[in-house]
Formats: C-alpha cells, structure tokens, sequence
C-alpha cells in the first residue's frame, strides 16, 4: 500500500494545473470587462512543441473468442435464461446486504421487511429451486423406483415372468421401441460428447490462463518500469518553456517594439501615407500645368495659322467661283451651293482669351525644390525605428537575463526537486520485485493446479464412462438382439444371440439405476452452484451491473460513502467508484485521472510559487520606453505642404477651358468638307473649273492634315490636364489641414498615449511569457490524464479475471452439467425402452400354445 500512496503523490504534482488556468483565465476576463473601452484582444501566444510522453505498449487482449464450443454455451445461456429470465436484482441485493450488514441472525428473518426480502428472493430463484427441486426428488426416487423394480421382477412381475405372450402387432412394437431406443441413445450419446467437449475445455483453457498470468504480469511490470521515465520527461519539458521565454526576452527589442509598433502603426502609417500620395500629387500638378501651357502656346500659335491659311483659301474658291463658266445655267445652281458654304471655312475656338498659368507653373516649381517625398520617408523611417529605440530603452530587462534565468532555474530545480520527494522509483522497483515473486509463487503452484485439474477431469471422464457402459450395454444389445433375432423361431426357441441382446438391454437397465441418481446428484449440484454463479456473477460482471452494486454508497461500510477512496485514501467522500475507475482504466487513460487525483491534492501554492512565479513581472515593472524621438513630419514638410495649398491652382478658370477644349478647332470639318466639294465638283462639265474646285479641296485636305490635327492633339493633351488639375485643386486646402490634422494626432499619440500603448503592450509581452507557463502546466494535465501511467493493465485484469472464471471454468462447468443432465433425463425412457425391447430378445421359459392350427395369426390373450 505505501509504494500506491508514493505513486499517487507523484502523479498529483500537476493536478491543479486546469485549476490554476482555469483561475488565470477568469481573471484576464475580469480585465477586459473592467476596460471596456479597450477591443483589442491580446495576441495568440506561440504553441510550443513539447513533444510525446514515452508511451508503454502492453502485451494483454482480454479477449476470448471461444469458437465451436461457443455454439454449446450459447445453449446453455439460452436453457439458463428460461429457467432465470428476470433482470438482474441489484436493489434487492442491495436492500438485503444493507439490512443483514450486522451478521444474519434466525430472528431477524421474522421481521416483515426481511419476510419480504426473502419472497423477492423465492421469486428470483423460482426457476432454480423448481428445478433443484426436480433434481432432488429425482436422486431420491430413482434408487427407491430401482429397488422396487427389482424385487417386482424378482416376483415375476413388471416383465420378470419368463413368459411372452403372442401379440398380432408385436412386430410393429418390436420396431417401435427398437427405433425409440436408437433414437433415445442417439441423443444420450449427444449429451455425453457435449459433456466431454466441456471437460476437455477446461483443461485446455486452464493452460491458457497460464498466458493471461504471464501478459498481464508483464503489463504490470512495464507499467511500474516506464511510469518514472514518463514523470521524468515531463519534468525535462519544463526545459521547454523555459528556453523559449529566455529567448522572446534576449529579443525583447523586436518582439515588445514590434508589438507597439504595430499598435502605433493603425494611426501612424495612413497619416503618412496621404502625405506621400500628396507629394505624388505635387509632381503629378506641375506636370499637368507644363502640359497646360506647352499646350495653349502651340494652340494659340496655331489658331493664328490657321486663321490665315482658311482666309487665302476662302479668298481663292471664291475667285474661282467667279469664273464665268459659272454662269452657265447648268452650272450656276452648283456654283451658288458652293459659294454658301465659304463662310464656313473659319476658326471655331479662341484660345487667346484663355488665362496664362505660368504664375502658378513657377509655384509649384518653387514649391518642389523642396522634397516632400524624402522628408515622409525620414518620417517612415523614424517610426520604424520603434524596435531599435525600445531595444536601446530596455537594457535594463537585457542585463537582468541572467537572474531571470536564475529564477527559471529555480523553478525547474523546485519541480525537479518535487517529483524526487517521493522515493516512486524505489518503490516501483519494490514493486516489481513483488510481481516477480508473486508470478515465481502462482507458478510454483501449476503442478498442484495441473495434478488437480487431472483428478478433476478424471472424476469427469469416470462419470461419463458410467453413462458410456449404459450406452454400451444398450448398443451391444440392440446390436446383438437385431442381427440374432429369428422371426420363424418361437420365444422358447430364440437363439443364443438373441438372448444375449435382451440380457445386455436388461443390464442396461441394472446399470441404470445404479449410476443415474449419482449422476443426476452431480449434475443438481453443478446446476444450482454453477447456475446462480453465471447468473449473479458472470453476467452481472459483463454488463457492468455488479459494480453498481459494489459502488452503492455506504454499502460496504455504513459509515464510508465510497470505499474505494476510503480505502486507498481515507476520504470516502471522494466521488471515485469502481466502476468509474474501471472505465477510465479501460480507455487506456492516466492512473492519475482513473483515481480523480485531483480532488485529493491542491497544489495551488506550489504552482503559484513555481511556474506562476511573481517575481518575474516584477522584472518588467521599470519598463520605460519613450517615443518622444519620433517626428513624423517635419516642419519643412509642413511648410511645403500648406504653399502648396496657396499655390494658386485653385484660382484658374478651368470652365473657360473646358469651354474651349469642348469646341471644334474649325466651323466645319475640313476633310468632309473637302469630300463633299470634291462630289459637287464632279457634277459640273469636265474641264478647268471642275479641276479648280478638286484643287481646292486638295488644299483644304492639306491643311487639316498640316495644322487642325495638331491643334487636335494639343487640345486633348489640354483637356485631360485640366481636368486633373480641377481633381488636385478641387478643396485642396481642406485636405491639406486634413493631412497635417492627421499627422498632429498621429504624433500626439505618439508624444502623450504612448505611454499607455507601451504599458498595455509590456503586460500582454509579459503574459505571453506566462502563457508559455500556462502551455506546460495544461499539457502536463493533459499527458497526467492520458498518457502517464496509463492503467489499462488494470482493467486487464478484471476483465482477465472474467474470462478465466467465467467463460473458461463457469461456461464450461454448466456445460458439462447441461450434457450429463441431458442425458439422466433420457435415461429414464432408456430404461423403459430397453425393457420393454428386452423382452422380444430374450428366450421365454414357456409360450402360447394353440390347438387349432387354422387360425395361426390370432394372439391368446
């Protein structure tokens, strides 16, 4: 008992481990309900790979497949459960151990609650005392019912007299009871193979158990070998979490930098951004106002050309117009179409009166001479250094490595130091040694075991041979009595070996009487004893029904709730049964859960002086990180920001532009133009005013490909300019204070609630740290509950234990009695088969003799 309670306290060192998280995490959730205001949640810590507990393979498969012979239990079960068929009593058991818990007395049965009891009893075993009750009356009778055969027939009576009358029909009775005979021994010999199949499985089975002893030894013997190797490794893992906090605090500038960083960065980074996307707009104006003005000198420069160029033209087709080959009457009427359209040869748009941009241009050019894009860039930059200013501000945390490791070890040397508290090696090794002489004393005890396992299966064979001898002396007379048999002879006249054959039967019959109520005193025995053991043990133990009963609270001692903890621990309040522990035991999971360890010992105190160990946030409480350093934007950056707003941009007249852009260059398209003076210069006569006109439209041509289609161009080049410049310019100041509204709260939170970000990201730094102390002691509650010192071997034995009693000895024991039963019962229409067959075989001292031979066939009666 002492190395169970040294085994049980070191397999409880880690039973608050759930406690503890569950203590930690009730009190993170209390924070996070006290600071409403705050969302964010605190970052996943990293899971740690602890590895896999050393697991025990155990050899043990309590599982037995009977095979054939299971066909003959099943029979049994099958005869057992008509004579039994009501469930199993378990509150009656329950009420009778309860009232009779002070030793049973005659008096106390005469109580009205025990006269109860005891019919509720009587009712349960009505199939077993009826039948008990058969069995006694029948060993009773049967040698009483023999005697006074005997003597019946000694006096010439019950078929003694040496007489046999002539019947019509004796050959059909001959047949009958020939054939009932065979039929009858048939079934006898049935029941005695059935008997013998059982006795023969016990002895084979009996060896077997020899393998269940072994394995389940053997099992015993690893779980004792490999549960310290388990408990070792879990605390080496401590190593684990260990090395991983030294080394997130070696790296506490990135990590803890990075960590408010991140949190800065929500507010920091798009404020900056915009800035760069303004330095980009910057760039993008100045090009859009070089277009505009590259753009509106080639336009207005062009408009002055082209001006010119449709004048001459005009001038020119109107001279040819005035040719007198116009006044001809079939030429005249497309003469005067053409003249009508000269006014539309002129200038649509007037790029002139468009506003000069070259004042803005040079403000803008002035206003990049200063980078602004390189100035957000050291602002970037600045911030980005987070890391490397709270590595540089932290030294402190760095130089204090080295006794924060010492804690670490300290730590680890105490739970080290724990789970060597308990001399478990020692006394498993004790433990061990005692397997090993308890197997060597179950072994020294085989001979005896086998010596009395072949007296037993001797008495066995002996009581079969008896029935044997009767089915020989039946099977030798009907042999003798059917092949010696003469129809034609007389009773007096029967042969030799016919007479043997009835003397044999009679034999039969004496050997019957002698040997059957001991057979049947046998099989009465066996049925009741080996009946109620399958009905109120085996089955019970199968479906788990007997450990209700056992784990009935104050049922094994009225003042102990649960024995079990009572016994292992002297606390029966305990709420461990055997029945839970089996389960547990049986799904292979820790000894430590199967007996609910952690109800037993509070370690709270320790864990909170280890792994939780305060000492260590203490080292964190002189962090100090300032971020005053960090400017984002600089003053230069600002100024250029706000001359860019006053550029001038917003006060151009981009609707005159657009007004213009939107209009034609010419009055009339000069290429359908020229088309359409080309078609009527084809209606007029062939000759040098047709040719003119053609000549004319050529030049028109010209000049819309030489001067109106790069007008076009510029115009476009013009229109899309001005358009992104109405975009920038559009609000433009707003967004400028936006921008640096943006940048002064960004730097503001940098300058005055940094402070807060830094102690709100330290503290979720430091229960990271926690957290990987968290990850150790829950998968040491984890290993402890499934993988250390997995207690399958217990339930191995209890259910090895069900098998060798019950479906090696029990099954096999009520399937002995089922065959030698079987055959008692049949014995008795043997006898009277054999009788009356005896009877036609054997040689009569007198017969019927009739005087009138004309009649052969009838029968004196």
């Amino acid at each position: 008992m002492l190395w169970t309670r040294w085994l049980v306290l070191l397999l409880c060192w880690g039973a608050t481990a759930g406690e503890q998280q569950a203590d930690e995490r009730e009190g993170f959730r209390a924070e996070i309900r006290a600071d409403s205001r705050r969302q964010r949640s605190p970052p996943p810590v990293e899971p740690l790979d602890f590895g896999f507990v050393p697991s025990a393979v155990y050899d043990t498969h309590a599982y037995y497949e009977p095979g054939a012979v299971g066909i003959l239990f099943h029979m049994v079960h099958a005869f057992l459960y008509v004579v039994q068929p009501n469930p199993f009593p378990k509150d009656l058991i329950v009420r009778v151990i309860q009232q009779n818990m002070g030793g049973i007395k005659i008096e106390e049965w005469r109580k009205p609650e025990n006269v109860v009891l005891l019919l509720q009893w009587i009712h349960y075993e009505a199939g077993f005392l009826v039948c008990g009750t058969v069995g006694v009356v029948f060993v009773i009778l049967v040698p009483i019912i023999g005697i006074l055969f005997c003597v019946c027939r000694c006096c010439e009576n019950c078929g003694g007299e040496m007489h046999q009358r002539q019947r019509k029909n004796a050959d059909c009775q001959r047949g009958f009871y020939t054939a009932s005979l065979v039929a009858t021994t048939i079934f006898i010999i049935l029941g005695v193979l059935i008997s013998y199949a059982a006795n023969h499985n016990i002895s084979a089975q009996i060896k077997s158990t020899r393998r269940f002893i072994n394995t389940n030894m053997r099992d015993l013997k690893t779980f004792a070998n490999n549960t310290p190797a388990q408990i070792d490794y879990l605390t080496a893992q401590y190593t684990t979490a260990k090395n991983k906090v030294l080394s997130d605090l070696d790296n506490i500038g990135p990590l803890l930098g990075g960590r408010i960083h991140s949190q800065l960065e929500k507010e920091v980074v798009p404020s900056l951004d915009t800035a760069l996307r303004m330095a980009g707009a910057m760039r993008e104006t100045k090009e859009a106002l070089e277009n505009v003005s590259s753009s509106l000198e080639v336009l207005q420069e062009g408009t002055g050309k082209l001006q010119t160029s449709l004048s001459v033209e005009r001038a020119s087709l109107s001279n040819t117009l005035s040719d007198p080959a116009c006044t001809n009457g079939a030429v005249s009427h497309t003469c005067n179409t053409i003249r009508s359209t000269l006014s539309q040869l002129g200038i649509n748009a007037d790029f002139s009166r468009l506003p000069d941009v070259s004042h803005s241009l040079g403000n803008v050019d002035t206003i990049l001479k200063t980078d602004l894009s390189n100035i957000v860039q050291k602002g970037y930059s600045s911030f980005n250094d987070t890391p490397r200013l709270v590595k540089d501000q932290t030294k402190n945390i760095v130089s204090a490595l080295p006794r924060v490791k010492g804690m670490l070890d300290k730590i680890g040397a105490e739970i080290t130091g724990f789970s060597k508290m308990f001399p478990v090696e020692a006394s498993l090794a004790n433990f061990t040694i005692f397997l090993t002489e308890g197997q060597k004393n179950i072994e020294s005890f085989y001979p005896q075991i086998d010596q009395m396992d072949f007296y037993r299966w001797i008495g066995c064979v002996a009581a079969l041979c008896m029935i044997v001898l009767i089915l020989a002396f039946n099977i030798l007379g009907l042999l003798c009595g059917s092949c010696g048999y003469d129809k034609q002879a007389t009773p007096t006249t029967r042969g030799c070996l016919s007479n043997t054959g009835g003397n044999l039967l009679m034999a039969g019959v004496g050997f019957t009487f002698i040997f059957v109520w001991l057979l049947m005193a046998i099989v009465t025995a066996l049925f009741v004893v080996g009946g109620n053991v399958e009905k109120m043990m085996c089955e019970p133990l199968a479906n788990r029904q007997l450990f209700k009963i056992i784990d009935t609270p104050y049922l094994v001692h009225p003042a102990k709730k649960n024995f079990l903890p009572g016994m292992l621990f002297q606390n029966p309040n305990i709420d461990l049964t055997l029945g839970s522990m089996y389960r547990e035991c049986y799904e292979n999971n820790g000894l430590y859960h199967a007996l609910q360890l952690e109800t037993m010992f509070n370690i709270n105190s320790f864990l909170n002086r280890t792994v939780y160990n305060k000492d260590l946030a203490k080292v964190f409480e002189s962090v100090q990180v300032d971020l005053q350093d960090i400017t984002l934007l600089e003053q230069a950056g600002r100024d250029n920001l706000i001359n860019f707003a006053n550029s001038g941009i917003g006060q151009i007249d981009y609707a005159a532009f657009l007004a213009e852009v939107n209009k034609g260059v010419t009055l009339v398209d000069l290429l359908s133009f020229s088309t359409d003076l080309e078609a009527q210069a084809d209606q007029l006569p062939r000759g040098a005013l047709e040719n003119a006109l053609k000549g004319h439209a050529s030049s028109i041509r010209q000049i819309h490909r030489d001067q109106v289609v790069p007008m076009e161009q510029a115009m476009s080049t013009l229109s899309q300019s001005i358009k992104q410049l109405q975009r920038t310019s559009s609000d433009l100041p707003v967004k400028v204070t936006n921008i640096l509204s943006a940048i002064d709260a960004a730097e503001y939170l940098i300058t005055h609630n940094a402070s807060h970000v830094v102690k709100q990201e330290t503290k979720n730094y430091v229960q990271s740290l926690v957290g990987y102390f968290k990850q150790y002691t829950a998968w040491v509650k984890n290993s402890l509950t499934a993988e250390v010192a997995q207690c399958k071997p217990i339930s191995n034995i209890v259910d090895s234990m069900e098998i060798v009693a019950c479906s090696f000895i029990v099954d096999s024991v009520n399937t002995f009695w089922f065959g030698l039963g079987g055959c008692c019962v049949l014995l008795i229409p043997s006898i009277i088969f054999s009788t009356k067959l005896a009877k036609y075989y054997r040689r009569m001292d007198t017969e019927d003799v009739f005087e009138d031979s004309s009649y052969p066939w009838l029968v004196a009666l």
